[in-house]
């Protein structure tokens, strides 16, 4: 009996130190009650929760009592309604179709910053009865409506029109006819065919009826026959333009090139098949990426898809290549270097080709498929594909290690880069290698099984050991590969839906690269540097800097906020967060990185929890009830 005893207070005991090691948190540290069912929750980049309720939408800062702003105007959104612009803190909510040919539905479009909470545009109040396009201009901060104003005599009530609001100060610019008022005659249709462009000294409106152009004070500069362009942009001088006109049945793009006088410069269009994903304008020429698509399979591995590339000359927009590079399939990276171009392929392959047309490396690279990273090392090229690895010299192609390493195909691979032991360290489907940097000799570093059949996609180097992650797993190897600590945290469940917005993500989603905002059909109006650079490996701190800088340059309150955070050092630095079942429920834990113990848990109370994670400024947010959201600052 005594020794049972015993037994029960060490139980006790080791009960009572679990519970005051991990800091519980089971009251939030702010509770917003939003009045309205809410239907949906997005992170955004500038680190506002932006919650769609059924009365319209709602912004938390989590360092306010109440909501930063609440826009019920529209009434209720669908998704589609509401778009986060890349690279900004502008939401533009939309209702209705934008048409010269509406007829009498109405469409309405209103601006939100959403880090200041104000409506900088409402074409309600703005006294817009159609809108046609809204597009945000960066880094001019600038905003481009398009459609009828009830504004004016009984013409101009019927007559399209074009303004220009700046969005630092919320004040109208200036504003124009694309028509004139009451013009006699058989009407034409000015609707405005795609994102117009906006230079130092003029706004070029693409048309169905061409292109025009206008001073920023709205007088006649000059118009260009050219119908139906999509997108534009320049050169950085501002003095050529090149316009995309998508063609009808939508598998080719017809690229146009013309002066900042209107005048047309090529004497015919350049074709190219498929959509445009890639352009650069380089002082050799014009580097174009075009993905072709048969209409049929979705897969980005359909055999009868493929993208192209070519390259064009400036003063003629004839291929400057006598035989363009085969890809046999899509064009997953795309890099322009000092001695030609770099590209790889999503089915596998690497390839090198100069500007002139030569292949520079002697063979192209065989590689497996998905090529997750192609970087810059002080060894050569790395790339790590979820088949194998290996670093090439950047000039010839040339393996620098004797040998691809090989392992089994993974869902995610894993890699970080050991200073001390000057190592590269690669992770995949349970394996773990070291590859010495100088000898490029691989060995078997150590072997690590997850729970739950997982994979590592997170590795980073702590005080001379090798963490490595996955949603549920933690685990810590010293420099010799043996095992410090392995933590398991049981997933809630497949019904646990994770929405969780990380620090690398944040970065990539501020839409920064040029072929992204392509694909994306974003706003191409800043063709200032090249994101076709290729990163140097392991150097995340670079793209947070490049975040900051850019939102910083822009001048406004609002990017200012944008670039602070990007600046701070991420929450995720020493902890992971999980969500994970715990002995009353499910809910969130902050797991130490150093020693994989709780540092924090927060109970949901819920099998199914809502939520969504900050992870550069450490805060949770938990959608408690219908119409309730709590925030914790972790």
């Amino acid at each position: 009996m005594r020794k049972l005893n015993q037994m029960v207070w060490l139980l006790v005991a080791i009960l009572i130190i679990n519970t005051t090691n991990a800091q519980k948190a089971e009251i939030p540290n702010v509770t917003y009650n939003l009045g309205s069912n809410i239907n949906e929750m997005t992170l955004t980049v500038g680190g506002i929760l932006v919650a769609a309720t059924n009365e319209g939408l709602v912004g938390i800062d989590p360092n306010q009592s109440t909501p930063v702003f609440t826009f019920n105007d529209f009434g209720k959104l669908k998704s589609e309604e509401t778009q986060f612009i890349p690279e900004s803190p502008y939401i533009v909510v939309s209702q209705g179709v934008g048409s010269q040919f509406a007829g009498i539905a109405k469409t309405k479009r209103a601006v939100i910053n959403y880090i200041t909470g104000k409506v900088i545009f409402n074409s309600e109040t703005d006294n817009w009865n159609q809108i046609y396009t809204c597009n945000i201009v960066l880094p001019q901060n600038k905003l481009v409506v398009s459609g009828i104003q009830k504004e004016g005599n009984k013409f101009e009530k019927m007559t399209a029109k074009v303004a220009v609001y700046d969005l630092n100060t919320q004040k109208l610019d200036y504003s124009f006819f694309l028509d004139k008022p009451g013009r006699v005659g058989v009407a034409k249709d000015f609707s405005v065919t795609g994102v117009p462009l906006l230079l130092k000294n003029m706004l070029i409106i693409p048309t169905a009826q061409g292109l025009i152009a206008k001073s920023h004070k709205g007088d006649d500069l000059w118009e260009c026959k050219i119908k139906g362009i999509n997108w534009m942009t320049s050169d950085i001088s501002e003095t050529e333009i090149y316009g995309f006109e998508t063609t009808t049945n939508g598998k080719n793009t017809r690229i146009h090139k013309i002066s900042n006088q209107g005048v047309e410069l090529w004497k015919d269009d350049r074709k190219v098949q498929g959509n445009v994903s890639n352009f650069q304008i380089l002082p050799q020429g014009i580097a174009v990426v075009s993905d072709k698509s048969s209409g049929g399979s979705t897969s980005v591995f359909a055999t009868n898809d493929e993208s192209e590339i070519a390259f064009l000359s400036a003063d003629s927009g004839e291929d400057l290549w006598d035989k363009a590079p085969k890809t046999k399939g899509w064009v997953q990276h795309f890099y322009v270097q000092d001695d030609g171009i770099l590209f790889g392929i999503q089915q596998g392959g690497i390839n090198k080709i100069s500007f002139e047309g030569k292949t520079l490396f002697k063979k192209p690279l065989k590689t497996g498929e998905n090529i997750m990273m192609m970087a810059e090392s002080p060894q050569g090229l790395i790339y790590i594909t979820s088949e194998d690895a290996n670093i090439v010299d950047l000039k010839t192609g040339d393996q620098v290690w004797n040998k691809p390493l090989k392992y089994k195909n993974s869902v995610a691979v894993a890699s970080t880069f050991d200073n001390a032991k000057n190592r590269y360290l690669i992770a995949a489907d349970g394996d773990v290698f070291a590859i010495d940097a100088q000898t490029g000799e691989a060995t078997d570093f150590s072997k690590v099984k997850f729970e739950e059949k997982e994979v590592a996609n997170t590795m980073e180097m702590r005080n001379g050991n090798i963490f490595l992650s996955s949603s549920q797993n933690l685990l810590l190897l010293g420099n010799d590969g043996k095992q410090i600590y392995h933590e398991y945290y049981k997933s809630p469940g497949q019904s646990g839906f994770v929405k969780v917005l990380s620090g690398v993500v944040a970065v990539a989603s501020t839409g920064l690269a040029m072929a992204h905002a392509a694909k994306a059909g974003a706003n191409r109006t800043n063709p200032y540097g090249s994101s076709n650079d290729l990163s140097n490996y392991n150097d995340y701190g670079k793209e947070y800097k490049r975040a900051a800088d850019m939102f910083a340059s822009i001048g406004d309150a609002a990017f200012d906020v944008m670039s602070k955070r990007f600046k701070a050092t991420a929450a995720t630095e020493n902890a992971q967060f999980i969500l994970t079942k715990l002995n009353s429920g499910t809910g969130i834990v902050k797991v130490n990185k150093d020693t994989g113990k709780v540092d924090k848990e927060i109970l949901l109370k819920d099998k199914k929890p809502e939520y969504q994670v900050d992870e550069i400024a450490g805060v949770l947010y938990y959608k408690a009830n219908d119409k309730t959201i709590y925030a914790y600052k972790l």
